[in-house]
């Protein structure tokens, strides 16, 4: 089955405050999950691209990519800003780099430092501020902290889900 396009997703962003160290987890655990399904990956499945988007390796390297925003939302959040940094829907920096050329490991390795800054960052939140809200520029609607929390977790599962259905397109048994 397809995923759907993340640019296209609807979110209601209603979760109660009492979730927000659930979605923590979620956050948290992004870099174990990416490793156990990229280590020891052949690179002719890493690299494998399909005739429309990014390979493998691209997909991880654009989760890379992306924790620039979301330490950009975690510095406006904390700013009190009243705007959240907009996105790049281009993707013009994943399209310009050739993560290809990059050893999966110095991509694994980078994500898992940036992904431990992120979640201090939302570890360190008081319960006070899970709710303080930003208006999120593409959405046009105001995100809470949890809610940006949530959207990353989101953002991770739709990317994994993509490497999974890559994996089985070119791995051709592998795990």
């Amino acid at each position: 089955m397809e995923t759907m396009i993340w640019a296209e997703r609807k979110f209601a962003f209603d979760l109660p405050p009492e979730m927000y160290p659930n979605v923590v987890e979620r956050v948290r655990g992004t870099p174990a999950r990416l490793e156990d399904k990229l280590n020891e990956l052949p690179r002719e499945v890493l690299t494998g691209r399909p005739p429309r988007g990014w390979s493998i390796q691209e997909t991880a390297g654009h989760l890379l990519i992306v924790e620039i925003l979301w330490h950009r939302r975690n510095e406006d959040f904390e700013a009190g800003r009243s705007e959240l940094a907009a996105a790049d829907m281009k993707n013009v920096r994943t399209q310009q780099t050739d993560f290809h050329a990059m050893p999966i490991e110095s991509i694994l390795k980078d994500f898992r430092e940036s992904r431990g800054r992120l979640v201090a960052f939302l570890e360190n939140v008081g319960d006070d501020r899970v709710t303080q809200a930003a208006h999120h520029p593409r959405l046009n609607k105001p995100m809470r902290i949890i809610d940006h929390a949530f959207f990353i977790a989101e953002h991770d599962d739709h990317h994994l889900a993509q490497m999974s259905r890559l994996l089985r397109r070119f791995g051709d048994g592998i795990r």
